[in-house]
């Protein structure tokens, strides 16, 4: 769970600072800035996972691609930083699996990860570039500090469930030396796999107390962190699986509408794919047999009962939702059945309809965790049931008042979108608002991307204090239509039958309009 990001010197983030809680909405208008802070989040992750050079070049650019890794760098006019920075705070699972299988359990659950990165010119590779590790860390938050650094409000259960463990060395990751001989250090760690032995007790004494190993920063072609593993250092390693799960959904309609076949991942794509083998995974773990599900008049899984329910939030006509199982041509088919017993294919569904089941079935998964984000979740909802939207996504998310465990993970969940629609109902305290705002540094102009709470809110208790959002801006989302604006162009000498009138010039629904001509006028 990313609880805190500071960014620096990555597209348009300059010296950008914003904490997160487990359901955040950040709005704002186009190429404010928006799409390029879920970027970084996704950078990050990539970085937990890739070498430097497939992570940087993963991450879009201004125009959309991704050819250039100094295109991922801030930019004033034809000058670019030479450096990126970014930290981030963040609560870990206490146990997880490496890459092997090996079992690694934290020795501390709530982490800060800080990394710099140099862009380096190549002149093997003349139009790419190279990145280079000029500093990485990993260190704790200490258990008692938690509450100076999770502001938003929950209830101490779920602290003392997320936050545990203690450690007496300071760092997991450290950086040491400069120039040539800039080294980069992995220290051992308490933790460990998980073993009931008295060895496996052994080894984890043994391994606390050895010599950090050192590695040669100029040679690294990775972040240490993504070549951990639960022997060299467990808690690092889960630190590297939370990362890795940060990932941004893009539900795409065609992906989500495709039948699976029998062997087809059981996992949710980032694409939405596999929606129908994910949810028939989650239908057998948690309902019927396998002898019913096979027989249409069986008994409905509880888990397809749940998602039916969660889907008539947004179509009142859902009767049923369950996975048909062609044993012939070995594919699962999702399907949803109205009141009328007419049953749709999910070829046959809408847009908006198929990214709300896919969402539904990530709030059963109880292995999708970590961190979602998700841009402009209102695509394809009508305005009526966009409170349905965000109720389902804020479930998806971790309740604050409950420990976690198993029914209740660490899970995250960050909107971004520019609809006023979804401004006006968000809870006050999940508001970001995103704008562009100037600043001068080194006698040069430039804007950079700025994300502002409301007045009074949690954020605003931080010892930092962000400038609150201006009740301008705000205004701007709560009445977007302006009352003076006009389809005919000035100056024409159109015929005054001729003159179109927008649905809010209608005499009959000023008076209805919050901010009406009319009521302007009084």
């Amino acid at each position: 769970m990313l609880t805190r990001l500071k960014v620096s010197g990555f597209k348009n983030l300059v010296n950008v600072d914003v904490r997160f809680g487990p359901f955040t909405c950040v709005a704002g208008t186009n190429a404010v800035g928006k799409s390029n802070l879920f970027d970084a989040i996704r950078f990050l992750s990539a970085l937990a996972d890739k070498p430097l050079m497939d992570a940087a070049l993963s991450v879009r650019d201004e125009g959309g691609r991704a050819s250039d890794v100094r295109s991922i760098f801030h930019r004033v006019g034809g000058e670019y930083d030479s450096e990126m920075s970014f930290e981030v705070e963040m609560l870990v699972p206490n146990e997880g699996l490496d890459d092997l299988g090996q079992r690694a359990v934290a020795s501390t659950t709530f982490l800060r990860y800080a990394i710099v990165l140099a862009y380096q010119q190549d002149v093997t590779f003349h139009s790419l570039g190279k990145l280079e590790l000029i500093r990485e860390e990993l260190t704790y938050i200490k258990k008692g500090d938690a509450p100076k650094y999770l502001l938003f409000p929950h209830k101490p259960a779920w602290r003392t469930s997320a936050v545990i463990g203690a450690r007496f060395s300071p760092y997991f990751i450290s950086t040491e030396g400069g120039g040539q001989n800039r080294v980069i250090k992995l220290h051992h760690d308490a933790g460990g796999t998980r073993h009931s032995t008295r060895e496996g007790k052994e080894a984890r004494r043994n391994r606390s107390g050895g010599r950090p190993s050192s590695r040669l920063a100029a040679n690294l072609p990775r972040t240490v962190l993504s070549a951990t593993n639960a022997a060299e250092s467990p808690t690092a390693l889960l630190a590297r699986n939370e990362m890795r799960s940060w990932r941004l959904l893009q539900l795409e309609p065609s992906s989500l509408r495709q039948p699976d076949d029998f062997t087809s991942p059981t996992t949710l794509g980032t694409d939405g794919a596999h929606l129908a083998a994910t949810l028939y995974h989650l239908a057998s773990t948690n309902g019927a047999s396998e002898e019913k599900k096979r027989n249409e008049n069986g008994e409905a899984s509880k888990i397809y009962g749940q998602v039916a329910s969660r889907l008539s939030d947004l179509i009142e006509d859902v009767y049923e939702v369950k996975i048909d199982r062609d044993e012939r041509r070995q594919s699962l088919t999702l399907l949803v059945t109205g009141r009328d017993g007419t049953s749709h294919p999910a070829r046959a569904l809408s847009d908006g309809t198929l990214r709300f089941l896919a969402l539904a079935v990530i709030e059963l998964d109880p292995e999708a965790q970590g961190l979602i984000c998700l841009e402009e979740p209102e695509n394809g909802i009508h305005p009526d049931r966009i409170p349905a939207m965000l109720s389902l996504l804020k479930h998806i998310a971790s309740d604050v008042n409950d420990p976690v465990n198993s029914d209740n993970p660490l899970r995250q969940v960050i909107i971004n979108t520019h609809s006023p629609s979804v401004v006006a109902q968000v809870p006050e305290d999940s508001l970001l608002v995103a704008e562009l705002k100037e600043s001068v540094e080194s006698g040069a102009r430039f804007k950079h991307a700025s994300f502002s709470p409301l007045p009074g809110t949690w954020r605003n208790k931080s010892s930092e204090k962000p400038s609150p959002v201006s009740k301008g801006k705000l205004i701007a989302y709560l009445n977007p239509i302006s009352p003076n604006g006009s389809d005919n162009d000035e100056g024409t000498e159109a015929d005054a039958s001729q003159k179109v009138l927008r649905v809010m010039d209608r005499p009959d629904l000023q008076p209805l309009l919050p901010f009406s001509q009319t009521q302007q006028g009084k």
